[in-house]
């Protein structure tokens, strides 16, 4: 079993929780993933490793409550535990070899792309990040990605936190100042298939993480399938990282549509469990 070291909510929907998994720990590295369960008769679903304290033997991971298990795993408290707790999974981010990178982040997508630029500035590599919410209630991670960086750049929608526009505005205002040997977008689908759209113009070598298509983890179920350079991928066991320019986005966001009747129908099943 998998203790709940610690839960801290970091905005209205979206929790940090650091879990007892010494042996996890052990071999995490950026960009990797686990798969977990939070009860016996529970769904198994990939989540982003965020962190990880070798010494400790904990994993920290961030998570969004959108679906039924996201909303079953956030009822469980500190010091009790979840069923499964396997990894780490997927190929580990390369941060070898780079001078200069620009990190951006959307949303959730952020707990991912903190530990990359982490890893990156670890190996002392200059880390420009740039991160994008709806609004000042939904920032997370403020601090420690300045810690990282030496450029920060927060944009909100609304204007309400940071700078009010989209994460390609502040993007291109540093690519325009700034010779980049990569780029690392990670975020909802629209937003990478922009920041890639952008990157290309400057002909800067972009990679995306492909995990907000990923279910089972494992590549039997085949739900995350992809087309990558006109092949066929599977981001749970070939990345969750892809070279962004040969993504087809498009047929990635049909496929992430495939399953939203059933989530919707299974989120309705427990929230009227809940009022039982």
């Amino acid at each position: 079993m998998f203790r709940i070291i610690k839960k801290e909510p970091l905005n209205p929907t979206v929790t940090k929780m650091v879990i007892e998994a010494p042996l996890v720990a052990q071999k995490a590295k950026a960009g990797q993933f686990v798969i977990l369960r939070a009860h016996e008769s529970g769904e198994r679903i990939p989540l982003t490793v965020a962190d990880y304290d070798r010494s400790a033997g904990t994993v920290t991971i961030i998570y969004q409550i959108v679906g039924a298990t996201t909303m079953r795993l956030d009822q469980l408290k500190e010091g009790e535990c979840l069923t499964d707790f396997v990894g780490p999974l997927g190929k580990p981010t390369v941060v070898e070899g780079k001078k200069r990178v620009a990190v951006v982040g959307g949303g959730v997508g952020c707990a991912i792309a903190l530990p990359v630029a982490k890893s990156f500035a670890e190996q002392g590599t200059v880390v420009d990040t740039v991160v994008g919410f709806r609004n000042q209630d939904l920032v997370i991670l403020e601090e420690e990605f300045k810690a990282v960086s030496e450029t920060y750049r927060l944009m909100t929608d609304d204007g309400s936190a940071g700078e009010k526009g989209l994460v390609t505005d502040a993007l291109r205002e540093l690519l325009d100042m700034n010779a980049y040997d990569e780029v690392i977008a990670i975020g909802p689908l629209m937003m990478m298939k922009f920041v890639c759209k952008l990157t290309k113009e400057y002909d800067v070598k972009t990679v995306v993480s492909m995990n907000p298509i990923m279910i089972d983890g494992t590549g039997m179920c085949g739900g995350c399938r992809l087309t990558v350079g006109g092949e066929t991928k599977f981001a749970c066991v070939d990345g969750p990282e892809f070279d962004g320019h040969l993504v087809d986005f498009d047929q990635a966001m049909e496929r992430g549509r495939t399953y939203h009747a059933f989530e919707e129908n299974q989120c309705n099943l427990f929230r009227k469990e809940v009022q039982e």
